[in-house]
């Protein structure tokens, strides 16, 4: 737990730090929050496609051919219409892997993250808010490198966060969300998945349902020419069990672009789920511990990327 702590004191802190510096270059620039809520619509979207492969022909040090594929999907729509704003973001990601002559493909990324949140100015910064957040996969994974064991599918899981609260918006480029009154739900939809108790549910029930406390923040920032930082962290309590063991959800994508089409990204992926217990095994495929730890994903790609 202690490493828990340090990892979100270190992410609050950063995130803060951010902040404040891009309200500075705000101020230095002369520009105001009112000009960055000018009344309409605001759309983006960026789409990155990279590839690697290797190819060995009689390579007397050894090795395998591979052929890998990574795609990221990011989009927004946000609408200001005086005091009222809606901000709407998409965010898919895929990636697969070939690893031999004979190997099929295998699954290395899947995600799907749709959020929605209707905000009403309160006074100078912040606003009255409410937010929906959905989070699940596209398509089915497997315990590698047994690809007859299905492990997660659509829907398997799925969660949906229902939360309201105060939004701090001081610009575009930066929010934090606090919501002392959040709904979290977990579903587990594949049966024989639910039945295993998988993702936290009980045995046999398709849904897990919690109420709790939940903090949101999330950052897009110009660190240097060329070079763009995204970041997002979601920390949830549970007010009805163990509610000092936050659920911890961050998302980091920086961005090298080269010219107007080529360009590099590292991806860093952690989560931290006290419902959900990860088994750990030795060589010998036994058991050795079992229980919660911190997941952690990280996907470096060079490859093309449009942005509208």
């Amino acid at each position: 737990m202690k490493r828990i702590l340090s990892v979100l004191i270190f992410c609050v802190s950063g995130f803060i730090l951010l902040a404040q510096t891009t309200e500075a270059e705000d101020a230095l620039k002369g520009v105001s929050a009112a000009t960055d809520s000018l009344d309409g619509w605001k759309k983006g979207a960026k789409v990155f496609i990279s590839t690697a492969q290797t190819s060995l022909t009689h390579w007397s040090a050894g090795g395998e051919n591979s052929l890998s594929i990574n795609g990221l999907v990011s989009s927004y729509a946000s609408l200001t219409r005086g005091k009222m704003s809606w901000d709407n973001t998409m965010d898919l990601g895929y990636g697969l892997l070939k690893q031999g002559k004979d190997a099929d493909f295998i699954k290395t990324d899947d995600k799907m993250d749709l959020l929605s949140k209707l905000g009403y100015r309160a006074f100078e910064k912040w606003n009255y808010a409410a937010l929906v957040n959905f989070k699940t996969q596209m398509t089915d994974g497997y315990k590698y490198p047994n690809d007859s064991v299905v492990i997660s599918r659509f829907l398997a899981p799925a969660y949906i966060l229902g939360a309201a609260g105060l939004d701090y918006k001081p610009s575009d480029k930066f929010t934090a969300f606090f919501a002392p009154v959040t709904s979290k739900l977990t579903l587990v939809t594949d049966q024989a998945l639910a039945d295993s108790g998988a993702f936290g549910v009980d045995r046999g029930e398709n849904f897990r349902a919690e109420l709790g406390g939940y903090i949101r923040m999330a950052l897009t920032q110009e660190v240097m020419k060329n070079v763009t930082l995204v970041t997002k962290i979601d920390l949830f309590s549970n007010y009805l069990k163990n509610p000092q063991n936050m659920d911890v959800n961050w998302e980091t994508l920086i961005t090298l672009k080269a010219n107007k089409y080529l360009s590099a990204s590292l991806a860093t992926h952690l989560i931290y789920d006290d419902d959900v217990d990860i088994t750990v095994t030795n060589e010998a495929g036994e058991v050795v511990e079992k229980g919660p730890r911190i997941q952690f994903k990280e996907v470096l790609s060079i490859g093309f990327t449009v942005t509208f």
